[in-house]
């Protein structure tokens, strides 16, 4: 796993496996935010699947899925509420972290 620290409170990753929270955790990351939408592609792991080994870890959750319907404007509001009430730091990911970077940044041209 390729972890980039975007500040203090956020990094980014690529797909998350569940046999990963745990190590997450130790990494020291309190929180963890999916922006995949569940099924983009037939080999991932259901956010439900990556949600129930991440809360076993003590990691807090929240999925906010860019793709299909939902875009980066659609979700900036939504993922700056969570990085403002998640305990941190929070480990955002996606396919290749892109789209959880994108938003990040797109708080600043809010």
């Amino acid at each position: 796993m390729q972890i980039e620290k975007l500040s203090d409170a956020l990094s980014v990753t690529g797909q998350v496996d569940p046999a990963e929270t745990e190590a997450i955790a130790k990494l020291g990351f309190r929180s963890l935010i999916c922006n995949r939408p569940d099924g983009e592609q037939s080999d991932q792991p259901s956010w439900s699947a990556v949600e129930a080994a991440a809360r076993k870890a003590g990691l807090e959750t929240r999925h906010i899925p860019v793709g299909g319907e939902l875009t980066i404007e659609d979700q900036t509001e939504v993922f700056a509420a969570a990085l403002a009430q998640m305990p941190k730091p929070i480990l955002a990911f996606c396919r290749t972290g892109n789209r959880s970077t994108q938003l990040y940044r797109a708080q600043g041209e809010a």
